[in-house]
């Protein structure tokens, strides 16, 4: 029998197929999988990721969803551990998604427990307004931080409309119904709308970097232009504190919870083989190749 590649490519679906089907009745016997309580020890370091960029929901095969991250927060509120460490590896999102997390880890910190955030490869726009909810912030030298703004992009596909004879009708119940329509230019009065819109959430972003760095405005604004900065430049720029790994990270969080000697440490998250097997194609885990990706009102 002469092996081809339609054959491959049918072996390879119906091998994924067949993946699929065990893990999702695995996943459906056991769906508490994703948050787990520490069972004992109060003098531990809990870790959580958060990875890709930053939307709401939980996500899919082939997305992420802040409905997981948000849950495990909670539970690192109630668990009996002393400290936790933020791991960001994130170039922002929705500002809806980035605000509810700072918020949820604001509570944590509210509570008593250290929040140390430690940025990896970038801890950009809503990243790192993730991490303004931390007591202290940890950056690798070359981390990719700040892009301290908000953009809302719109697309005019008119004249690739016209070349293909496509006419686009818009039957609408307002004025600003059919707004960022690709098919046409922004008129004057959308344009004053959306930067409305953009400076609103602009206003709100500064508030979190000055609730949560202690800086006032007027330090804030000569990097609040959407301006991406290595974590040495942050440093020096007073948005974050410190240079360091993650397990720089723990420790610090250790010292500052009062941990004596070497921290029990506790990851937060799902550890299944479903989601170790699909890390590799989920297209938002690599927050480098979608740093420039934009869409909808964005912390970008």
């Amino acid at each position: 029998m002469q092996i081809t590649m339609k054959n491959i490519i049918v072996f390879f679906l119906v091998a994924l197929l067949l993946i699929a089907v065990i893990l999702g009745v695995r996943e459906l016997i056991y769906p508490q999988d994703f948050v787990k309580s520490v069972p004992h020890s109060e003098d531990a370091v809990g870790i959580i990721f958060v990875d890709g960029v930053l939307s709401a929901g939980y996500g899919g095969l082939f997305s992420s969803g802040s409905g997981d991250l948000l849950d495990q927060i909670r539970q690192a509120g109630e668990d009996p551990i002393k400290a936790l460490v933020v791991r960001i590896n994130s170039s922002g999102g929705s500002a809806a998604t980035s605000w509810e997390i700072y918020e949820e880890l604001k509570r944590v910190r509210e509570s008593g427990k250290v929040i140390v955030a430690s940025m990896a490869d970038v801890a950009a726009s809503g990243g790192y307004a993730v991490a303004c909810a931390a007591d202290y912030i940890v950056a690798n030298p070359a981390t990719v931080t700040g892009s301290i703004g908000v953009i809302i992009d719109a697309t005019n596909m008119e004249g690739l409309y016209h070349l293909l004879g496509i006419n686009y009708e818009a039957i609408k119940s307002g004025e600003f119904k059919d707004t960022l329509n690709p098919a046409r230019s922004l008129d004057e009065k959308e344009e004053a709308l959306l930067q409305a819109m953009v400076d609103d959430i602009y206003e709100q972003f500064l508030d979190i970097v000055i609730e949560g760095r202690g800086l006032t405005r007027e330090e804030i604004l000569p990097y609040a232009d959407g301006r991406i900065l290595t974590g040495r430049q942050a440093q020096s720029a007073g948005l974050v504190d410190g240079l360091g790994t993650l397990h720089d990270a723990v420790t610090i969080a250790a010292e500052m919870s009062g941990i004596q000697g070497e921290p029990r440490t506790y990851r937060y998250g799902r550890g299944e083989l479903w989601s170790q097997f699909f890390q590799g194609v989920k297209q938002d885990s690599n927050p480098l190749f979608f740093f420039l990706r934009r869409q909808g009102v964005l912390f970008q």
